[in-house]
């Protein structure tokens, strides 16, 4: 099972992030745990700049920016 993170503080970029990963997840048809981390202090731990981050098994793989559908799915397929 993968562990997926959302590192945000919960705005749009962030939402629109988790909805995309959700979708991926269903598409894909990967079983993951999805959780989202608004507490500054667990991202920054991350040693991340700029949010949305997305973090899949542990590693950040992406930050700054909500990508596409086909580059998360290819990111989630990648860890699976």
């Amino acid at each position: 099972m993968l562990s997926i993170k959302i590192l945000g503080p919960g705005c749009a970029n962030c939402r629109k992030l988790e909805e995309i990963v959700r979708q991926s997840v269903e598409t894909l048809n990967v079983e993951a745990q999805i959780a989202k981390v608004t507490d500054m202090q667990e991202i920054l731990a991350y040693d991340i700049l700029k949010t949305p981050g997305l973090v899949i098994n542990g590693k950040l793989v992406m930050s700054g920016r909500v990508p596409s559908p086909d580059t998360v799915a290819e990111l989630i397929r990648g860890a699976a």
